[in-house]
This record gives C-alpha cells, structure tokens and sequence, in this order.
C-alpha cells in the first residue's frame, strides 16, 4: 500500500461527517446515524480515502438507499455514499460502462434513447448500479447479471481491478465470487451488453413496464421495494394476501395494501417498527403455510435497546 501524506489524510478527514442521519439517505426515511460518513467525488478520491483508512474500521456502502434498513442505534464505523460515482458511457457497438453511483432508472433512460434494449426493467427500479449488481437485481423476468461482461472492484486497501462476468456466479437476488482471489471488494463499475433496436419500441417497452409498477405498487409512500425474495415457484406477495396481513402495521409501519409484498413508512415510522413487521409477517407465513420468507432487503446496524435496559 502506497503511503498517504499527512496533507491528504487531514483533508479527507475535514470532509467526514460525523453522526450522519441514515434516515436521509435511504428510501424507508428510518433509521439511526452514522458514526462517519464520506462521499467520494470520484474513483481517484474513493481510493485515496480507502488507503489512508483504519483496517479495522468497519465500512459500510450506500447508494441511493433503498434495499437497506438501518437499526435505530445506527452504524459504528465509515459509511461510503458513491453517488458522485455517476460516469455513465455508451459505445456504437451496444456496450454501456457506468460507475456504481449511477442510479437504474437513469441508465434504462439512456439506452433506450439510443435504441439500445436489454435495461428497460431498470427504468423502474430504485437503486443505483452498486446495489443492483451486489444481489443481481431483477423486474419482468429479467435479471442484470445476464447483461454484465465485466466489472471493476475496489478493495480495502484503494486498489481497483477488473474481472470477468465469469468470475461471478448469479442466482435469483445473490450473487457469489466462483474464481480469483478470495478478498473484501466491492463494485465501483460495471459494463453491459445490450442490443440494437428501435429507439420508439425500446421506450415504449420500457414505459409499459413504468405504467405497470406505478398501477401495481404504492409509489407515493416511503418504501424499500420490495421486502422479500419470492420462494421458488411462489410469489411472497401472494402468501402475504393469502395470511391476510394485507394493512398489518407495527407503529407507523404498515404492509402496503397495494402490493403485500413492501411495508411503507406511514410517517414517523422507527426502524424498529419496520423490523418488527418484517418478522411478524416471516412467522405467520411460516406457521400457516409452512413457507419461510427471506428477505431482500438488508438489515444493518445496531437496536436501540427497550426502556429500562442498558447496551
């Protein structure tokens, strides 16, 4: 690791927030703070901040923040936001790069204004890049990593590399390193494959799929997406309706009677409500169908203790 001067680290550390509220960067508006927060303007500045930082800090990435609760007791280490990681390229051949911090909806937006097809189902997905390639996000029977060629990592130490789509193995909502080296990274990019078509059927395919998740799911509440992965052959939302826990809530936390499928924040809602609502509706699934729900999202973080107990 190639040393940082004295002048770098104390620059970098005049840009860390401290006690960051998670509940402004995630899409549920819930949650505790962040014991630091940096957010990189580019590659250049992510790997210096990742070379002069504690190995034994605990680092945790956010983008746009759906797909995520944090505890109420919020976050004791760095959070890294890579939303100024935003580079997004097209090449005449149907290929597309973008960085981690590229938000979905905006990379469907620019294929298909060049008549490029295959990311239309991201158009209506709320996460950026980074998220979306670590659980091989999917909509309409699609799923990213069939369009993925090759991707850029960056581990602890700030060092970038490239590997190839092969190296990774994607299933349903995960996804799992197979060859290379075993080591902590994470993505800072990614490039995809799509194909030629006409730019009016690649947009209006694209506004079908928009105009069916805005009839189908609650828009105009805080939500995360959807809760659970669906089991095989299953789909969550139904066994959800099915239990009748369609309108269950836990404080001002509540199953959306839209779509069962995502738990809203009614306002006000505490992430502990949030989390209560999730295992409630996993045991009652569990006992009256035998089914056990797992979840997409992902759960981070420290609780806040009931009254009366210390940490």
């Amino acid at each position: 690791m190639k040393e940082v001067s004295t002048r770098v680290v104390a620059r970098m550390a005049s840009r860390v927030r401290r006690a960051e509220p998670m509940a402004r960067h995630t899409t549920w508006r819930a949650g505790g703070s962040a014991d630091r927060w940096f957010q990189p303007r580019d590659l250049r500045d992510l790997c210096a901040f990742l070379e002069q930082l504690s190995p034994t800090e605990a680092i945790y990435w956010v983008g746009r923040g759906s797909n995520l609760l944090v505890r109420d007791g919020g976050l004791r280490g760095v959070v890294i936001c890579t939303r100024d990681l935003n580079r997004l390229e097209f090449d005449p051949q149907g290929g597309l790069w973008a960085e981690a911090g590229v938000p979905c909806p905006r990379m469907a937006r620019g294929a298909a204004r060049l008549g490029l097809a295959g990311v239309e189902f991201l158009a209506g997905v709320p996460g950026s890049l980074g998220g979306a390639l670590a659980m091989n996000a999917g909509a309409h029977g699609n799923e990213l990593w069939r369009l993925v060629t090759e991707v850029e990592t960056v581990d602890r130490s700030g060092r970038l590399r490239r590997c190839s789509a092969s190296d990774f193995q994607a299933a349903y909502r995960s996804l799992r390193r197979v060859s290379g080296e075993a080591r902590n990274e994470w993505f800072t990019g990614a490039c995809l494959a799509l194909k030629m078509d006409s730019a009016a059927v690649v947009r209006e395919r694209m506004l079908e799929q928009l105009r069916h998740r805005t009839a189908t799911q609650p828009r105009s509440l805080y939500s995360c997406g959807s809760v659970f992965r669906n089991p095989p052959g299953e789909h969550a939302a139904r066994l959800i309706e099915l239990c009748g826990l369609k309108g269950a809530a836990e404080g001002c936390a509540r199953v959306s009677p839209r779509h069962a499928n995502f738990i809203v924040n009614e306002g006000g809602a505490a992430a502990a409500d949030i989390e209560r609502l999730i295992n409630r509706v996993r045991r009652e699934v569990l006992k009256r169908t035998g089914v056990t729900l797992e979840t997409e999202v992902v759960i981070i973080g420290e609780a806040v203790p009931p009254p009366g107990e210390q940490w």
